[in-house]
C-alpha cells in the first residue's frame, strides 16, 4: 500500500515536471513577424564626394515590422539617421538627431508631415536644408499614393528651415 501511494507521488511529481518542461519550451515558440521593405533617403559621401548636389538622396532598404501606417514607419526610420553598416556604405544624414513626427497626414496625393522644433534647429547653410527637404520628401514619395510634400515645423511652413 505505502508503495502504491509512492509510485503515485512520483507519477504526479514526474507529470507536473514534464507538463512543466512543455510549457516552458512551447510557449516560447513565437509566430514569425511579417516584415515589409521600406526605403530611406540619405546623402551619400561615395555618390557625391564633393558634396556638390545638395539635394540628390540615396536610399538604403530596411526590413521592418509591416505596419499598417508604412508612410509613418518609414519617417520614423528616416529619423532614426543612417545605421552602422549604411554609414560604412557612405549614407549621412543632414536631420538633427532626436527630431520627433508630431503628424502625417496624406490628403489628395499630399502628404503634410510635421515635425517638432529641432528638426530646424542649428540648421547652417542652404545645402543642409536642401539636403534635409529631399530626405524627408524622396523618402515619402516613394509611396504611390503621395506626389507631393509640404513639411512644417509646429504647424508652420513658411519661416522653416531657412538658411
Amino acid at each position: 500500500m505505502v508503495k502504491q501511494i509512492f509510485y503515485i507521488i512520483v507519477a504526479v511529481i514526474l507529470g507536473i515536471a514534464v507538463g512543466g518542461l512543455i510549457y516552458l519550451f512551447c510557449s516560447r515558440i513565437e509566430e514569425p513577424i511579417e516584415t515589409m521593405t521600406i526605403r530611406v533617403f540619405f546623402s551619400n559621401k561615395y555618390e557625391d564626394p564633393d558634396a556638390l548636389a545638395c539635394d540628390e538622396v540615396y536610399f538604403a532598404e530596411r526590413e521592418v515590422p509591416k505596419s499598417q501606417t508604412p508612410t509613418y514607419t518609414a519617417l520614423e526610420e528616416l529619423l532614426k539617421g543612417p545605421t552602422d553598416l549604411e554609414k560604412e556604405s557612405g549614407f549621412l544624414t543632414s536631420i538633427n538627431a532626436g527630431v520627433k513626427i508630431q503628424s502625417l497626414s496624406i490628403n489628395d496625393a499630399i502628404a503634410m508631415v510635421d515635425f517638432d522644433e529641432k528638426l530646424d534647429q542649428d540648421i547652417a547653410g542652404s545645402c543642409t536644408v536642401l539636403a534635409i527637404r529631399a530626405q524627408i520628401t524622396e523618402t515619402l514619395k516613394q509611396f504611390s499614393e503621395i506626389e507631393e510634400v509640404i513639411i512644417s515645423i509646429d504647424g508652420r511652413t513658411e519661416d522653416i528651415l531657412q538658411p
